[in-house]
């Protein structure tokens, strides 16, 4: 099976129920998408498919044929990081590190739906500009979990890139 990643093209042979995580981190060797609960609770995997953040850990690599898969190392490099990744970096938005990569994809992908109208469950209106307060962030980025707590210094990481201040 023929798969895109981070613009790449990669043929692939693989078992039918191999995860996409499992394949991007042990058939391709792209280990910054991390497996943390293997559940899909913690966010630790999130990759995007089509510009959508996905858990990785929850489909199956033989559904993506044809996809654009997107992965932290296709966001940006050491050379030259992403706004996100320069934001985090900046803002301390980690401490062990262990769910940035997840959380940096999701805030990617997070800024793109705001961007696009799409609410969240604490959204004022259904309609219109998508206002990123710190409720806002903290209510789309409630997929991924940071165990160290982070959390402030994530959602000014976001609202920097987002561009106001939270």
């Amino acid at each position: 099976m023929r798969l895109t990643v981070n613009g790449q093209s990669h043929d692939v042979e693989f078992d039918v129920r191999t995860s996409l995580l499992d394949l991007l981190r042990e058939t391709i060797g792209l280990t910054g998408t991390k497996k943390g609960c293997d559940h899909g609770q913690c966010g630790a995997c999130t990759i995007l498919v089509n510009g959508r953040r996905i858990n990785s850990c929850l489909t199956l690599a033989a559904m993506h044929e044809g996809d654009e898969i997107t992965t932290i190392e296709g966001l940006g490099s050491p050379d030259g990081l992403s706004p996100m990744q320069e934001a985090f970096f900046e803002h301390d938005g980690y401490q062990c590190g262990f769910c940035t990569p997840g959380q940096i994809v999701s805030a990617t992908a997070m800024l793109e739906e705001a961007g696009k109208g799409w609410p969240s469950h604490v959204s004022a209106s259904l309609e219109g500009e998508m206002r990123l307060t710190p409720e806002e962030i903290s209510e789309r980025m409630s997929g991924n979990l940071c165990r160290c707590s982070a959390y402030p210094n994530i959602n000014d990481a976001i609202a920097e890139v987002a561009g106001g201040k939270s």
